[in-house]
């Protein structure tokens, strides 16, 4: 199993004077640039450190926000490219949907696979709904500009010789010819998210690295649809690096200790959710049917627990949240456990997203988080023997 360091880089001074909304319209006067300079350059030294520890590393953008400070990911992509030796940079995610410009999105993805010689992954996401406002794109339509411009960001790294031109619906070029062309042949890594089993079935048939964010056990059913689609088209089980589930963790020597942690860490999510009701579903950012469902009450919980019980993300226990698979926390040998039966829960995962900082965990306790992690669970992973694939057309 791979493990991918991950944080957000929130503003978290913040948290507590937010007037109902962390996002959108959060006052931008309630950001002090110096203390924003003082904690970006803490979670850059993190993930050095994660680096060294021998943890691939996850970067992610939002706007608008004080949950999340990296709202240019490129800056961040280019300057671990640089300062990091050994670990792979995954981008989860680059919303390519909202980008006016997929050609600067190729050439900046290429350059950043050709500076870190090779270690770029890359991360296609649709984008959650309160992004519209900063980037200014119609919701309608977001998925089919997301098909367009993963599109056109593929060829464009993959085609060599003469300059191409590209007449899409929403995008056109007359000269495409990118410069430099990633390390990477024929192209970086293509990775996705989704919470859907519709779209899950066809990121099977893409074959694409499928990542679910905190579903806890609702993760199963979305796996599920993703072997499906994946066997169709390879006619193979997929594997188990073809999934990664993103988790908050929090360990320590003593159990008292591990959750102290993991109650900080869990403001992430108590925070994440406070945003004001008219961001929170735009209209054309879900479809029809799916607004319909939601409307009739048949959306399906997005955490439970192994035996069912719903739990919520937003205000669920530590308790909670390590029983519904969303918070993995305790001694080493604890959290090794709950990885390890989540896991086979899901029938195999190849990589986890490890949330080593997250909500209010300072740096001292996120840098021993990171150190424990790495020195007495990550070699227990490395060597784990997942489940067989299995085939879903049995």
């Amino acid at each position: 199993m791979q493990v991918y360091h991950f944080t957000e880089q929130p503003y978290f001074p913040a948290w507590n004077n937010h007037q109902g909304s962390l996002r959108v319209n959060l006052p931008n006067t309630i950001c002090d640039p110096k203390t924003a300079g003082d904690l970006l350059h803490r979670y850059y030294d993190e993930w050095k450190l994660a680096d060294e520890l021998g943890f691939n590393i996850m970067v992610n953008e939002h706007h608008q926000t004080a949950t999340c400070m990296s709202s240019t990911v490129i800056v961040g992509l280019s300057v671990l490219a640089r300062e990091t030796k050994n670990a792979r940079i995954l981008v989860l995610g680059y919303p390519i949907g909202h980008r006016p410009d997929p050609l600067r999105c190729a050439e900046e993805l290429a350059t950043i696979d050709v500076v870190s010689r090779g270690r770029l992954d890359m991360g296609f996401i649709k984008g959650v709904p309160y992004e519209f406002p900063a980037s200014n794109q119609n919701p309608v339509g977001v998925m089919d500009r997301f098909w367009e411009s993963h599109d056109f960001i593929l060829k464009a790294m993959t085609h060599q010789g003469e300059p191409f031109n590209w007449e899409g619906e929403y995008f056109h070029y007359r000269q495409v010819n990118i410069w430099p062309r990633p390390v990477q042949q024929p192209h970086p890594p293509v990775w996705t998210t989704t919470g859907s089993t519709t779209q899950a079935k066809l990121l099977g048939g893409k074959g694409y690295v499928m990542a679910t964010l905190g579903s806890g056990y609702a993760t199963r059913p979305l796996q599920d649809a993703y072997r499906a689609g994946y066997e169709a088209k390879w006619k193979r089980p997929a594997p188990p690096d073809r999934f990664a589930y993103l988790g908050l963790v929090a360990t320590a020597a003593t159990e008292t200790e591990a959750r102290r942690r993991g109650e900080l860490v869990a403001g992430y999510l108590r925070s994440s959710s406070i945003v004001h009701v008219p961001f929170r579903n735009p209209p054309g950012f879900l479809s029809a049917e799916d607004n319909a469902r939601m409307l009739r009450g048949m959306t399906p919980p997005r955490s439970f627990t192994k035996d069912g019980r719903v739990v919520s993300m937003h205000s669920g226990s530590v308790q909670d949240l390590i029983d519904a698979g969303i918070l993995f926390c305790g001694t080493p040998d604890q959290v090794y456990q709950q990885i390890v039966d989540f896991t086979e829960y899901c029938g195999g995962m190849g990589n986890l997203l490890m949330m080593g900082h997250a909500g209010f965990l300072s740096h001292e306790d996120t840098v021993s988080n990171l150190t424990i992690f790495a020195k007495e669970i990550m070699p227990r992973l490395k060597a784990y023997k997942q489940p067989e694939p299995q085939s879903v057309a049995a």
